[in-house]
C-alpha cells in the first residue's frame, strides 16, 4: 500500500523541518510489526503530534489518522481526508469510526490514534477532558492486530491466541476455536527448531 500523494507531498515537505530544526530522533520501530495492520497510540501533548509519529515509518508504512470532527472544515478536509485520515465524533460513542479503524487495521494499515481523545493541556477551557480511553485496545483485539507481539515472537515466530472479538462459548471451546491447546503450542515449537 502506497501512501497517498498528499501525504508523500506533506512528509517530504515536513521532513527538513522535522529532522533538521526540531532534531527528530525516534527509536522502538523494530517493535512494530513488519506486516500486517496495528495501532499506533501516544499521548497528545501539541496539534503537531502526528507527524512526528508518522515520519520515522514513512514511505514504508503511513498512519491512517483517527482525526477529531471539528477539524472538518473546508478547505482542511480536503488535505485531511487527502492525507488518508478518517473522522471520530468525540463524546459520541463514535461507532462508524471504531469501524473504519477495525476494517483500515484488518486490511494492513497502520492507524493512529490518540486514546485520550485530546491534548493533554490547552490554553483554553477544554470541552474534553483527557483522560484514556478504551477504544484503541477494543480496535486491536476486534481488528486481530498482533499489539507489538513481533518483538518477543520474532519474524518467524508463531502467533497462538484469540485473533478476532466477539465470540462467546465456555473458556474451553473458545481455546479449541481458536487454536490456543497444548498441542498447539509443542507444533509451534516444533516448527522452530
Amino acid at each position: 500500500m502506497r501512501p497517498p500523494s498528499v501525504y508523500n507531498v506533506v512528509a517530504v515537505l515536513s521532513a527538513p523541518v522535522l529532522y533538521g530544526p526540531y532534531r527528530l530522533r525516534f527509536r522502538g520501530t523494530e517493535n512494530l510489526p513488519s506486516s500486517g495492520g496495528y495501532v499506533l497510540t501516544s499521548n497528545h501533548v501539541s496539534s503537531f503530534d502526528p507527524w512526528p509519529l508518522g515520519m520515522p515509518l514513512w514511505p514504508k508504512h503511513w498512519l491512517r489518522i483517527m482525526a477529531k470532527s471539528e477539524l472538518y472544515w473546508w478547505p482542511l478536509r480536503l488535505i485531511i481526508d487527502g492525507a488518508g485520515a478518517f473522522k471520530v465524533r468525540r463524546g459520541q460513542a463514535d461507532t462508524e469510526a471504531i469501524s473504519t479503524a477495525v476494517r483500515l487495521a484488518r486490511e494492513g494499515h497502520a492507524v493512529m490514534m490518540f486514546p485520550e481523545g485530546t491534548r493533554r493541556t490547552k490554553g483554553l477551557v477544554k470541552k474534553h477532558e483527557a483522560r484514556p480511553r478504551t477504544g484503541a485496545a477494543r480496535i486491536a483485539i476486534e481488528a486481530g492486530a498482533r499489539l507489538g507481539w513481533d518483538r518477543w515472537i520474532g519474524e518467524r515466530g508463531h502467533f497462538i491466541g484469540m485473533t478476532g472479538f466477539g465470540a462467546s462459548a465456555p473458556a474451553p471451546d473458545l481455546y479449541r476455536h481458536f487454536g490456543i491447546t497444548a498441542e498447539a503450542l509443542v507444533e509451534a515449537a516444533n516448527a522452530l527448531v
